[in-house]
């Protein structure tokens, strides 16, 4: 029996429940009291425009006032102890309630998706029962490694992680650039199982990995996972069915472990590349990449220079443009950036509060994030065969897309519209990585701020000098040109069955897997974040992680159920999946040839992102099917 709400409370939830999202609260009730009246007119929200939480709905105020006191009705009869009218929707009523929040029809076969990205549901605590000494290697702790640990250590498999760094957390960890954030949305951007209350909408990244770090301790993963030690080799020996993997720790001392299974998590943010300018070297002030940002570096009153304008300069520069002499940015191309209004928004204090008491208004809330950017702009980002304009768009609807990012660049500008030609991208919006816009454009009006086109032919002791004969003087110099996306799993060698390695079966930067996690001559080696896994239309890539290791942990109880000790993807699976992978990226934005990207290789084959939709790719890693490996019965 529940004890009575205090005054207090209630004045709590009365004061969150004014501010709360309408169509959040809409789903919340109907679920609290079983009344379906509330799907009906006059109740229905509008269509969600944009990337917005449509926080009122497109309602008129009386209707708002209505589902409010109704919605702090529901919540405090469940508070004292009313059950949920309705615990656990059928997928199908997911999807109608889903249309409803949306106001857009969802397709039917989203219902089970709909329901895997609820955010209050524990990890599966059925057990597998593996042989004496089996045993799993994990390498890297960050978002990927965790997810596995979590999933292996509910299942009661024995595991090791292994993390070359001092702390857990991966790129959360070592990115602590000014203005490191995530641009997903961090009640999305977040495990399943693990909820937590986010101080703001769209998370900086001292909070990111105070969140990893919280989920590696409320598991209890710590005694697990083997700190300041680097894998050096994994090499599978076909005789034992298993890997042996060299590890090296912080005192030089090199150790051989023995694994069942292998999961690579070492993600693909790293290393940082630096760009081979001439003279780079010869730079006297402090140069150093955005990934080992230098904090003894103090930049009041410097001349900073940053080579690169991707995501990690776009999240730089506002951030120090007042604290500088001047700042030079040397841009290869303009990129597209969408509004982002809830860039540093704080969570209010009643928010959190109901976010942190009311599970479900949290899982609806995250379930309305999921749509609004899984799966919502994968169909504008189809070429149509038909549409004239090709070479700045792919259809109507994208060509759309460009004129709301023009007109919202050039309000941005204001009276700086002399800027718009270097900013403007000529190619269809989407064809690079997405960014989201936190004042890169009213950046660029600030007189300190000089955006630099011409390339750069050299660098010398004290400036960055481009072609056209400029040096641009400098005291400081960031190097922002990313990472080694398109060679993956490069931090480590790994040999498969017959001495062939990875990077030689990935040909270097051609990486294949079949559903971006295993390959063919590789037994029992499962890749997190592998090829082909990047949600570039939109989404999670938490969620995609966490479809992942759901495969993963199904083949392992197969395995283990079956007295299987190896499993091997079958070639004509694997090539079969990569045929559908490449067919499917021949018609979408990626493969446009009007501009450069990290998800392309040098061949011109889209080797970082997912062609699939979400819904989709949950469907193909749901089960494992063991048709398509090769088995190999456990040994004698």
């Amino acid at each position: 029996m529940s004890s009575p709400l205090s005054e207090q409370e209630i004045a709590k939830f009365t004061e969150a429940v004014a501010i709360a999202n309408i169509p959040t609260l809409l789903m919340t009730l109907v679920q609290m009291t079983g009344e379906r009246h509330w799907l009906e007119p006059p109740y229905r929200p509008a269509r969600s425009v944009g990337l917005g939480d449509n926080d009122t709905g497109g309602l008129p105020d009386d209707i708002q006032a209505e589902i409010r006191a109704a919605t702090l009705k529901a919540i405090l009869a469940w508070r004292a102890g009313k059950p949920l009218a309705i615990d656990e929707p059928s997928p199908a009523m997911l999807v109608e309630m889903l249309s409803v929040a949306m106001g857009e029809e969802v397709p039917a076969h989203y219902g089970r998706f709909t329901s895997e990205l609820f955010g209050h549901r524990p990890v599966p605590q059925d057990k597998v029962t593996v042989p004496p000494g089996f045993h799993v290697v994990v390498i890297g702790s960050g978002v990927s490694g965790i997810c596995a640990a979590v999933n292996l250590k509910a299942a009661g498999i024995p595991f090791t992680v292994i993390e070359k760094n001092d702390s857990v957390g991966g790129v959360w960890r070592e990115n602590h650039y000014p203005g490191a954030g995530v641009d997903t949305p961090n009640h999305l951007y977040s495990f399943s199982f693990a909820k937590y209350d986010w101080p703001m909408y769209f998370a900086l990244r001292d909070d990111l990995h105070t969140y990893l770090k919280h989920v590696a301790a409320e598991f209890e993963l710590y005694p697990y996972i083997r700190l300041n030690t680097r894998v050096q080799k994994a090499v599978y020996d076909e005789k034992a069915q298993g890997w042996t993997v060299t590890v090296q720790n912080a005192d030089g001392q090199t150790e051989v472990l023995n694994a069942n299974v292998v999961i690579s998590a070492a993600g693909i943010f790293n290393p940082p590349v630096w760009p081979k300018i001439k003279g780079l070297e010869t730079f006297e002030g402090p140069c150093f990449h955005t990934a080992e940002w230098r904090d003894d570096v103090d930049l009041t009153d410097k001349r900073v220079a940053i080579i690169g304008n991707g995501a990690s300069c776009m999240q730089i520069g506002p951030e120090i443009q007042h604290k500088v002499k001047s700042l030079t940015i040397f841009q290869r191309s303009p990129h597209w950036a969408a509004p982002f209004p809830q860039f540093r928004k704080q969570v209010p204090e009643a928010m959190r509060f109901l976010f942190n008491e009311v599970p479900l208004y949290q899982a609806w809330y995250r379930v309305k994030l999921g749509w609004t950017i899984n799966d919502r702009v994968h169909a504008t980002l189809q070429k149509d065969p038909d549409w004239p304009y090709k070479d700045r768009s792919l259809n109507a609807t994208n060509d759309a897309h460009r004129a709301y990012f023009t007109r919202y660049i050039k309000e941005e500008l204001g009276d700086r519209q002399d800027l718009l030609p270097k900013v403007l991208p000529t190619y269809p919006p989407f064809g690079k990585r997405m960014l989201m816009d936190n004042g890169w454009y009213r950046m660029l009006r600030n007189e300190r701020v000089q955006l630099v086109e011409e390339r750069i032919s050299h660098v010398d002791a004290h400036a960055v000098h481009t072609e056209d004969g400029v040096a641009h003087e400098a005291d400081v110099l960031v190097i922002a040109t990313g990472f080694d996306v398109l060679n993956f799993v490069n931090t480590y060698e790994i040999v498969g069955r017959g001495g062939q390695t990875l990077h030689e079966a990935w040909e270097g930067d051609n990486a294949k897997a079949y559903l971006g996690t295993v390959v063919p001559n590789f037994p029992n080696l499962f890749v997190m974040y592998g090829p082909n896994l990047q949600p570039g239309h939109g989404g999670s890539l938490i969620v995609v992680v966490e479809m992942q290791m759901r495969f993963i942990m199904d083949m392992l109880r197969q395995m283990n159920a079956q007295q299987v000790a190896a499993v091997e993807c079958r070639p004509e699976v694997h090539a079969e999946y990569n045929r559908k992978v490449d067919e499917a990226h021949a018609n979408m934005v990626w493969s446009h040839p009007g501009m450069t990207t990290y998800y392309r290789n040098d061949r011109g084959r889209i080797v970082v992102n997912g062609p699939f939709l979400n819904v989709d790719f949950y469907e193909m890693t749901r089960q494992a099917k063991l048709e398509e490996f090769v088995l190999e019965p456990r040994s004698a």
